[in-house]
């Protein structure tokens, strides 16, 4: 199999104008012996099309009929990779990638995505560094059947237009409820089973599911602290007993929502603090019993895991944690794009920037903490995140290209898990620089695209 990289130009009109007729390279054509008597096929995503190649000296150039160009959203100047594969007689050219995202604004021109939309402009970036096309796609716009869906791309200007179904689908729904709609999981088996799309971060993590499975990892042990999905009060009980301090998190929780952190006092009565859209409330309670009974009717309306605390490093008695972007390279292979350091905001025991927390790099958080435990602790970070995102490869069913990992470093020097996020917020993962260029993240993405659809 034979892959370059072209630029795509549209014949409008002229002595080629029949649509299966498609202009190609000379020094391509003949240095990938590629038959220009007969007829191929030239595919794109689901799209096929048959046509004849001829010759043209331009190189680097695929010029195609402006009807096919029409309906696969294709645009002159436009850089794809293309494949020849001389078995199935076929002309390939993309990646076509279509991003999942919840909602579209169509009354708002320039930011259509809302607070994505930066992101999406961005991956549209890449793609035209790395020879790929993207577009985005909503779940009011999937159906579970036909080879062609309406999608958002960038060309000067929002536009909304059919496009071919895609060679890879990226998740980025933000809510379980969507992704769970029926129609949603039609088009996602649809396009799986028809046309092989590969499906990436197909689902979200809770953490229950997180904790159990890495449980089987025995190498894992070590980042996991004693965790357990809160099934009954005498589980609250034990864990409190044991621990000075117990969190209890929602279990679909995001941004540090509904987190209740316990912490048993010196006379053995309990101090609660609960998150909410406000802040942090406290409430104090004499002893277990009296907690258990106040906490009973919150453990029945929402289900909660129960997490050991930990003592953690801190800066400025702020504690500090760490966010570890781990994505999938152009091999394939779990590598480390980003770690950054979330100091907690006052009076926040929780390092989510929603709630006041705010970004450090590793290095500099590590030296503020004024900790001998941070000692190493920059290696010992990327060691676990690797050995995390393998372990949720090979326990977890489903197809993830990026997690974010959430860890912490005690005052002893250990490092623990937090949680696993298989949507990480692009906002989270910044680069701490003011330069205005792609981020390492998103060049990823396209890459690791690449890599999956075999361009």
């Amino acid at each position: 199999m034979k892959r370059t990289k072209v630029k795509i130009q549209v014949q409008h009109a002229g002595m080629y104008s029949d649509d299966r007729v498609i202009m190609l390279s000379d020094a391509l054509v003949k240095q990938w012996k590629i038959p220009t008597n007969t007829t191929l096929a030239l595919r794109f995503g689901s799209a096929k099309h048959e046509v004849k190649v001829v010759p043209i000296q331009q190189a680097g150039v695929l010029r195609i009929n402006d009807s096919i160009a029409a309906k696969w959203g294709l645009s002159t100047g436009s850089s794809l990779c293309l494949q020849y594969k001389p078995t199935s007689r076929a002309l390939h050219i993309g990646p076509l990638i279509g991003v999942m995202i919840s909602r579209a604004y169509s009354g708002k021109p320039d930011r259509p995505f809302g607070a994505i939309t930066t992101f999406c402009r961005e991956l549209d970036e890449a793609c035209k560094l790395y020879g790929a096309a993207v577009y985005y796609v909503t779940p009011d716009d999937l159906s579970g059947q036909g080879d062609t869906v309406k999608g958002w791309h960038y060309a000067g200007r929002w536009v909304k237009r059919a496009f071919p179904l895609p060679h890879v689908i990226y998740n980025r729904l933000t809510s379980r409820k969507l992704e769970n709609r029926s129609n949603v999981q039609q088009f996602l088996r649809h396009a799986k089973t028809q046309y092989h799309s590969a499906l990436f971060n197909e689902k979200y993590l809770n953490k229950t599911e997180v904790f159990d499975a890495l449980r089987k990892e025995n190498s894992l042990q070590i980042y996991l602290p004693e965790s357990y999905l809160l099934k009954n009060l005498q589980t609250l009980k034990s864990m409190c007993t044991k621990y000075p301090t117990v969190f209890l998190k929602p279990i679909t929780g995001s941004l540090g929502k509904g987190i209740i952190r316990i912490k048993r006092q010196a006379d053995n009565s309990f101090t609660c603090h609960f998150t909410n859209l406000g802040g942090v409330r406290k409430q104090s309670y004499g002893n277990l019993s009296q907690m258990c009974a106040a906490l009973s009717g919150k453990i029945k309306q929402q289900r909660y895991q129960i997490q050991q605390g930990l003592s953690l490093i801190s800066v400025g008695d702020r504690p500090v944690d760490f966010r570890a972007l781990v994505q999938r390279d152009e091999q394939g292979q779990w590598s480390i794009t980003s770690i950054v350091a979330r100091i907690a905001g006052s009076h926040h025991f929780v390092s989510n920037l929603a709630r006041g927390g705010t970004l450090s790099t590793v290095k500099e958080a590590l030296a503020r903490s004024n900790s001998t435990a941070s000692s190493g602790g920059a290696v010992k970070l990327r060691r676990a995140a690797i050995a995390i995102a393998k372990g949720i490869e090979t326990q977890i069913q489903g197809h993830f290209a990026e997690l974010g990992v959430d860890l912490a470093l005690d005052m002893q020097g250990r490092v623990w898990l937090i949680e696993v996020n298989s949507k990480p917020s692009k906002d989270d993962n910044t680069q701490l620089t003011g330069e205005n260029k792609l981020r390492p993240s998103v060049k990823q993405l396209i890459q690791y695209s690449r890599y999956v659809a075999k361009f």
